[in-house]
């Protein structure tokens, strides 16, 4: 079964309630979970399909996300007839650059279906998980080809205006996705919009790409596309139409070839963003 947008949000409202601000949030000042914590899941379920799955999660009471939280964390992963598909899972605390923190779970998921994801210490309703077979996944998934695209450029707008909603504008914009795959060099693309976003994070994470570009220099090629045409944030940009894209943000890196081999959904940090960049460049 898959769920539709809708659905989808609903089951996801509280993280986007609790991650839209940081100045929001509410620090209980407690490094340790308890049953009043609700598992609030930081990763769209609509493009996950079988094999390595990555599910940040945060911790929330009511609708305030929580500043603090362990070190490190174990779940497991349950069916929907209650069997445990996948047990011992640790999770790291990640916040480095961002607002609110997170953990990133990453399990092994043979095959479709739901799955509900139980944190030890927090609420046992755990977070809804859904796996969809790839056939049923639209946005462009690890091992396909990046699909090239002509964003929006300082020359040309194609019809986005801002191209960049980052105070000031980000450098990302000086060359099309397509001229960019057309270099034969690694591409990392994020799409997102800092002034706009649902979340609360594309501005960081636009932030931490500009530093990783100013340190990595021509090593990958980096551009970044808004989600909306413009300021009324009405109409979804054609770059997130044609990635099918139904949630923000994301960062495809795909390698010299143009084949994505990793992508990042939603919520990373630094680290995790220098890790996938790594596998890049080597570096």
């Amino acid at each position: 079964m898959r769920l539709d947008r809708r659905q989808f949000l609903a089951l996801s409202g509280l993280t986007l309630a609790a991650c839209g601000s940081s100045n929001a949030a509410k620090s209980s000042g407690s490094s340790e979970l308890d049953q009043s914590f609700v598992v609030a899941a930081r990763y769209p379920s609509t493009v996950l399909v079988p094999g390595t799955v990555r599910l940040p999660v945060s911790f929330a009471k009511g609708t305030s996300p929580e500043l603090q939280g362990p070190e490190s964390v174990r779940g497991r992963l349950i069916d929907d007839k209650g069997k445990v598909v996948a047990d011992g899972l640790t999770a790291t605390r990640h916040a480095e650059g961002l607002p609110v923190p997170y953990w990133p779970f990453v399990a092994e998921i043979p095959t479709a279906g739901l799955y509900t994801l139980q944190v030890e210490g927090a609420s046992a309703d755990g977070s809804a998980v859904q796996v969809l077979t790839p056939g049923e996944v639209l946005v462009p998934q690890v091992g396909q080809s990046l699909p090239p695209f002509e964003t929006p450029t300082v020359a040309d707008g194609h019809g986005v205006d801002p191209i960049c909603t980052r105070k000031p504008a980000c450098s990302l914009h000086q060359m099309t996705l397509t001229e960019a795959l057309a270099l034969g060099k690694p591409v990392a693309y994020l799409i997102g919009t800092p002034a706009y976003c649902q979340v609360g994070i594309c501005g960081p994470v636009l932030d931490l790409l500009l530093a990783a570009h100013d340190r990595l220099g021509d090593k990958v090629v980096m551009v970044h596309s808004e989600v909306y045409t413009d300021d009324t944030i009405k109409v979804v940009a054609p770059a997130v139409l044609a990635y099918q894209l139904d949630y923000e943000p994301s960062l495809f890196l795909a390698d010299a070839t143009g084949k994505i081999v990793d992508r990042l959904d939603a919520v990373w940090d630094k680290s995790e963003q220098d890790a996938a960049l790594a596998k890049l460049t080597g570096r």
